[in-house]
C-alpha cells in the first residue's frame, strides 16, 4: 500500500493547528437504519433517491465501505467508539457500548469535550442512554405509531410474539410527518436553526429509522415502484457449496405477522417486501433532503462536514435471506457519503474505490475537526482520500458476525466459521471478479485453495490482535 502523501498529512496538520474551538467545522452525522447501497448514486437506476444522489454530487462517495459487525447495536457501538468487535464485545443488536467498552471515549463525548454542542436525534446508539454523558442534552426520539391502518395495529396487538409486530409492510395515504422519520426531520430542521445561532460548533447526529422493518411509508413513495416493475434477485437460492449455517433463516423477519415461520418465502410476498423496502428508502431520502435543504438555507454548508452512513447492509432475498446477520457482501457492504468542503483539496463529486471500515469514521472526523485522536482508536483516517480519491486506504476490511470472521480484499471475500471450541466448522471464498453475487464457494476448489490459505492467515492474525485489544 502507498503511504499517505506528505502534502496531505501536512495540510491536515495545518488545518488542525489553525482551528480554535469556535472555528472548528460543524458535523451533521446522518445515520440510516438498515440502508444498503441500493441508491441511485450507487448506480441503481431503479431507485428514486434524488436527495442522497444530490448529496453524493457534492461529496466523496465510498464504493467499498464495510461495517464491522452486521447487526444494529453492535455496529453502532463499534463505529461510535472506533473499536472492533470480538466474540465478547459488541455482539448483539441490543448491546451497550458503555457496558462492553466502559473505558472508551465515545465519538460524541470526544467532540463535546472539545467544545462542541452534541445533539442526538433519532437512533444513533441502539439505546438512547448509551454513553449519555457524551450528549449536551438527553437523546431525543420521535413518538409515532408503527402503522397507520387500524387493521395492522390490530394485527400487531394480536401477534403472540414477544415484540408484538404487525405486518412487515404497509402502504398508507398519510402525510410524511405521520410516521417517525417525518417527525424526526421536523425536529432536525428546528434544531439546525437553533444551533446556527448558538455560537459554538455543533455535532448534530440524526438517526433515521427507515428502511428498517416494518416497511411502512406513505403511499406516494410506494407509487414510485409499480408492482409490475419489481423483480426477484437473480440468486434466490443458496450459494453452491456454502457451509452449514452460512445462510440464515431470516429470523428477524419471521417475527412479523403474515410471514411464514420457516421455509423460502413465496415470490408474491418476496416482491412486496422488496417494493416496501424501496418505498421506505425513498421516504427516508425525502426526509434527509429536508434536513440538507435547511443546512443550505442557513448558509452552513461550507463549514459543515456531512457524513451519511447506514449501520450495515441488508439482504433483499439474495440467497433466500432477508435482513442482515451474515458474512456475505450484502450484509457487510454499506453506503458512505462524505462532504467536507473545508478539507484541503476536497474533491467534490468524486467516487473512491478505497476500502474503508466503519471504525475509520471516528479518526477521520477527528482529523477534519482538528482534534487529537484517542489512543483507543483502531481505525485509519480516510481524510487524505477526500483530497485524492484514487489513493488506497487499507488492503482489506475485516468484520465478523456470530461464529464467522470475514475479510474482504479488492478481489475476494473469505470467511472462516468456528465450531465454538477453537476449531474450524467451515469456510467460504468468493472471487468477486468472476462471481460478484457470491453464488459459488470456491474455498475447497483447486483454483481457490491458495487464495484461501493466504487470506485465512491474514484473517486469523487480524482477529487475534482484535481479541487481545483491551480499550
Amino acid at each position: 500500500m502507498k503511504p499517505i502523501p506528505p502534502f496531505a498529512t501536512l495540510a491536515l496538520l495545518a488545518l488542525a493547528m489553525r482551528l480554535s474551538a469556535a472555528d472548528r467545522p460543524n458535523v451533521l452525522f446522518l445515520a440510516v437504519d438498515d440502508l444498503r447501497p441500493e441508491l441511485g448514486c450507487y448506480g441503481q437506476e431503479h431507485m428514486r433517491t434524488p436527495h442522497l444522489d444530490a448529496l453524493a454530487k457534492r461529496s466523496v462517495l465510498f464504493e467499498r465501505a464495510y461495517c464491522n459487525i452486521p447487526v444494529c447495536g453492535a455496529s453502532r457501538s463499534s463505529l461510535m467508539t472506533g473499536i472492533r468487535g470480538t466474540r465478547a464485545r459488541f455482539v448483539g443488536f441490543d448491546c451497550h457500548a458503555s457496558k462492553d467498552a466502559p473505558g472508551a471515549i465515545p465519538l460524541n463525548g470526544h467532540f463535546k469535550a472539545a467544545g462542541y454542542t452534541t445533539i442526538s436525534l433519532g437512533k444513533i446508539f441502539h439505546h438512547p442512554d448509551d454513553f449519555a454523558e457524551g450528549w449536551s442534552e438527553p437523546a431525543w426520539r420521535p413518538k409515532a405509531p408503527m402503522y397507520a391502518r387500524p387493521e395492522n395495529l390490530a394485527k400487531a396487538k394480536a401477534n403472540p410474539g414477544q415484540r408484538k409486530y404487525g405486518p412487515p409492510f404497509e402502504e398508507a395515504d398519510v402525510p410524511d410527518d405521520f410516521f417517525g422519520d417525518g417527525k424526526l426531520a421536523d425536529e432536525a430542521v428546528a434544531r439546525l436553526g437553533q444551533l446556527a445561532k448558538g455560537g459554538k460548533p455543533f455535532f448534530l447526529a440524526v438517526g433515521f429509522f427507515k428502511p428498517h422493518l416494518p416497511f411502512v411509508a406513505p403511499k406516494r413513495y410506494w407509487d414510485l415502484y409499480p408492482e409490475a416493475t419489481v423483480k426477484m434477485p437473480d440468486n434466490y437460492y443458496p450459494p453452491k457449496n456454502a457451509p452449514a449455517g452460512a445462510v440464515h433463516a431470516s429470523s428477524e423477519l419471521r417475527a412479523y405477522a403474515d410471514v411464514p415461520k420457516q421455509g423460502v418465502l413465496p415470490e408474491g410476498l418476496a416482491r412486496q417486501l422488496i417494493r416496501g423496502y424501496r418505498a421506505a428508502t425513498s421516504y427516508t431520502d425525502a426526509q434527509i433532503g429536508r434536513v440538507l435543504a435547511e443546512l443550505d438555507a442557513l448558509g452552513l454548508r461550507e463549514n459543515t462536514v456531512v457524513i451519511l452512513w447506514g449501520d450495515h447492509g441488508w439482504n433483499l432475498g439474495e440467497h433466500t435471506m432477508w435482513c442482515k446477520h451474515c458474512c456475505f457482501e450484502t450484509s457487510m457492504r454499506v453506503p458512505m457519503i462524505v462532504s467536507a468542503p473545508m478539507s484541503p483539496g476536497f474533491k467534490v463529486g468524486a467516487k473512491t474505490a478505497a476500502i474503508a471500515e466503519y471504525i475509520d469514521i471516528y479518526p477521520t472526523l477527528c482529523d477534519l475537526a482538528g482534534l487529537e485522536k484517542p489512543r483507543q482508536l483502531q481505525g485509519m483516517s480516510f481524510a487524505p482520500v477526500l483530497a485524492d480519491p484514487s489513493r488506497p486506504l487499507r488492503d482489506a476490511a475485516i468484520g465478523r458476525f456470530g461464529n464467522g470472521d470475514t475479510i474482504r480484499t479488492a478481489t475476494h471475500r473469505f470467511t472462516i466459521y468456528s465450531d465454538g471450541s477453537g476449531g474450524e466448522a467451515g469456510r467460504m471464498l468468493y472471487d468477486h471478479g468472476a462471481d460478484p453475487g457470491e453464488n459459488a464457494n470456491i474455498a475447497g476448489e483447486a483454483g481457490g485453495a491458495g487464495v484461501a490459505k493466504e487470506l485465512a492467515a491474514r484473517l486469523r492474525e487480524g482477529m487475534a490482535k482484535t481479541e487481545k485489544f483491551n480499550p
